[in-house]
């Protein structure tokens, strides 16, 4: 019997621009090329290629799989084994896993991985005001299973989806689908659901498996008031596979006039955008760094993460779970719309939502960020964010759809009707002048547009720690005006 087993595999790969690594240097993971010319405030950082190689020894085994899982490659990869192409992917922040074994062989193998971030008109994004890293981003990890087991290659995510359905004020229905890879002699199988003291089993047929599970006097995930969070283990017949999958019992929802609702609760949004990058390394972040900037969230006072502009490591939605920080959710589908893209934009979304199914603290799958900025608004993009919106939908529906709006996008645009929730990045008083302009757009949406849900999704001035004045005033970077901007803003 050959249970789940992974190793990380970080150390000691060798790095480098030449494809044959005449000129290589030792790295470790996560790495990116572009940790300084992409930190730099240029726009002249090198997009190109980048060559990655790994001598890893496996003991191969009679009836067991071999994956290899990379966490993030940015922005496009192709993967070899022993010069054996087994897979690529196209999007630098989304986890992707390759069965890898045909292509190994007992004792030393290697891997190979070829990375660009180089432009392109089929992968987002394209344009927008933050570097596009290069790299091996994230974590690399080696995974060994039993022939069955719980499906590693739908889209990345676990195999198993959770799915919380109050039944009562006090009760939960978690209803759970399992997709299991077996070489088709599992049906009749079971797989159990354990939490606590309670069990239940369902039936394996043609390699999916449906369990409810009833929570009675159920403990709500009630953001950083209580973050409560319920430990399934999942167990694949007599022990060929386990998985442990959190999750958390909430309702939510929004109201035009009352705003955001927890648990039948008026709960204010107090949040920051945040990028997944760090002076130094770029977008090679560690998990300390993450656990830096959450720290700085709640210590200012904030409950909400706008995790911009792409999917962010399944460590910051975990976290965010744990701490009870709401997180909203988005693919990289900004500022220049591509039809070209359009296929991509929906594996984006596809791998956001099927990756992320569990965290309790998503509260939004958003499908765009200022996409009408170049291009703006065309049928063609129009009908693109309808199929997104309805895949969203269709993927999951226990959450809303969201788009971030540029500010000079007209408020009667038909963009805005597509989502559940539609949002605004509004800079009056500092791309334009009139910070009064902020509240007045906001009150005269609300007035025309009563029961449309409108958010503030972005806004503020900014600002260089070393610019000082005793006057400031809209452009001159100082932090005496962006303090101001921001306690005008509060105020809104």
């Amino acid at each position: 019997m050959t249970m789940r087993h992974i190793k990380r595999i970080n150390a000691d790969w060798e790095f480098s621009k030449d494809r044959d690594f005449k000129n290589f240097r030792q790295v470790n993971l996560p790495h990116t090329w572009n940790a300084k010319d992409g930190q730099d405030g240029g726009n002249d950082y090198y997009r190109g290629y980048g060559y990655y190689r790994k001598k890893i020894d496996i003991k191969k085994q009679e009836g067991t799989e071999y994956w290899l899982q990379f966490d993030a490659v940015a922005q496009r990869a192709r993967i070899f084994i022993n010069n054996q192409q087994v897979g690529h992917h196209d999007g630098g922040y989304s986890a992707f896993r390759l069965n890898i074994t045909d292509a190994i062989h007992n004792g030393e193998n290697t891997i190979k991985v070829i990375v660009d971030n180089l432009p392109n008109q089929t992968v987002y994004p394209q344009k927008a005001d933050f570097t596009f890293f290069g790299g091996i981003t994230r974590s690399v990890h080696l995974i060994r299973v039993s022939q069955a087991h719980f499906a590693l290659g739908h889209y990345g995510d676990s195999g198993i989806k959770i799915t919380p359905r109050f039944a009562s004020d006090q009760s939960t229905e978690a209803k759970v689908e399992a997709e299991i890879k077996t070489e088709g002699t599992a049906n009749g199988t079971t797989i159990t659901m354990q939490v606590g003291n309670l069990v239940t089993t369902g039936i394996i047929n043609d390699n999916h498996a449906y369990l409810t599970m009833m929570i009675k006097d159920v403990h709500r995930w009630d953001g950083v008031n209580d973050p409560y969070l319920y430990h399934a283990l999942f167990t694949l017949g007599t022990d060929d596979d386990q998985l442990l999958i959190s999750f958390g019992c909430r309702t939510y929802h929004f109201d035009p006039n009352k705003g955001f609702i927890l648990n039948g609760h008026p709960y204010q949004i107090v949040g920051a955008a945040k990028h997944e990058d760090y002076w130094g390394v770029g977008a090679a972040v560690t998990e300390e760094m993450e656990d830096q900037d959450n720290r700085l969230l709640l210590d200012m006072g904030g409950n909400a993460w706008r995790l911009a502009h792409y999917q962010h490591s399944d460590y910051e939605y975990q976290t965010a779970d744990q701490l009870g920080i709401l997180v909203w959710a988005e693919i990289p589908q900004i500022t220049t719309y591509m039809k070209s893209g359009d296929q991509n934009a929906a594996q984006q979304l596809q791998e956001l939502v099927c990756q992320n199914w569990n965290h309790a603290s998503i509260i939004c799958w958003t499908l765009s960020n200022e996409i009408t900025t170049s291009t703006g608004v065309t049928p063609n993009l129009l009908a693109c964010h309808r199929r997104l919106n309805d895949l969203a939908h269709q993927l999951d529906d226990s959450r809303l759809t969201c788009i971030a709006n540029v500010f000079m996008l007209e408020p009667d645009s038909e963009l805005l009707s597509i989502p559940d929730i539609r949002t605004y990045n509004l800079y009056y008083g500092w791309y334009v002048p009139g910070i009064n302009q902020n509240e007045e757009f906001l009150e005269k949406f609300h007035t025309d547009h009563p029961d449309m849900m409108i958010g503030l999704s972005e806004y503020g001035a900014d600002n260089n720690p070393a610019y000082h004045s005793e006057h400031p005033d809209q452009g001159d970077y100082t932090e005496e005006y962006a303090a101001q901007y921001h306690e005008h803003m509060l105020k809104v």
